[in-house]
């Protein structure tokens, strides 16, 4: 059935599992709409990196690589809308800061339309969640119009760094160097390395190592894949290569994460 992937999730839930999934650079496959009513915080999304509070929305496209760097206390929802619903939903990443009450209120009755829903087994469940569902990309789209998006590509640095970091969520899983996707933007190694550190605080060896360790994290926890297995799935050239990088990126050995999560 069209939608049944449609999920909402309050971000303590989402946020479980240990600081390294809250922090992860990752990607999901379907857009996600995140609605943070209390605390604050730090995100990157797309390549640049902003500050978020109360009353923040975020809207993160599929197959878009994010973080979150979340203070204790955060609040809110995560909705996750599968493309089968046919919505008119953004293309790009945006980041707004709704201050109206009016906005808020009126966003918080479809997100709570859309939790009572879920946490229902009513009939014409699904098909009620997809109508609220409606409701959400309106209310998107008009506070798009209206407020002013904190990620948006206004400069070149900014255009530049969100097309390294699509070139990096498609080929992660490659052996392609900052070199090779520098060559691929027709820019220097140098001169990207200097605007992935204007916009998001890393270099652009650094975004690539959290987007390749954070996925090797995933796959170690939540797969029994061989150590082996994961280091050739992602572009190192051996398990030795792979453990080194590893244990530098996070302290530990890739087998010894493993034991510390099971």
């Amino acid at each position: 059935m069209p939608g049944t992937d449609l999920r909402i999730i309050p971000l303590p839930t989402l946020f479980k599992g240990g600081k390294w999934r809250v922090e992860a650079m990752r990607s999901y496959s379907v857009d996600q709409l995140i609605w943070v009513t209390r605390g604050q915080g730090r995100l990157t999304v797309g390549g640049v990196t902003r500050g978020f509070g109360a009353h923040n929305a975020v809207f993160i496209p599929a197959h878009t690589t994010h973080s979150f760097e979340a203070a204790a206390g955060v609040f809110g929802m995560a909705v996750f809308l599968p493309a089968d619903l046919g919505l008119n939903l953004p293309s790009t990443p945006c980041h707004l800061r709704i201050r109206e009450a009016q906005d808020q209120n009126e966003l918080s009755i479809v997100l709570d339309n859309l939790l009572r829903e879920a946490e229902s087994d009513r009939p014409a469940r699904q098909t009620a969640m997809q109508n609220h569902a409606g409701l959400l990309a309106v209310w998107l789209e008009r506070q798009r119009m209206e407020h002013e998006d904190s990620l948006a590509p206004t400069t070149a640095a900014r255009r530049l760094v969100r097309r390294y970091a699509e070139l990096v969520e498609r080929d992660f899983h490659s052996p392609a160097s900052v070199s090779d996707y520098a060559g691929q933007l027709g820019v220097t190694s140098t001169h990207l390395t200097r605007v992935c550190k204007q916009t998001c605080g890393k270099t652009a060896s650094q975004f690539l190592a959290d987007r390749k360790i954070a996925e090797a994290r995933r796959l170690l926890a939540d797969t029994g894949l061989p150590v082996k297995q994961i280091a050739k799935g992602l572009g190192f050239n051996s398990p030795a290569y792979f453990t080194r990088a590893f244990q530098g990126h996070t302290g530990a050995t890739p087998l010894g994460f493993r034991k510390s999560v099971v």
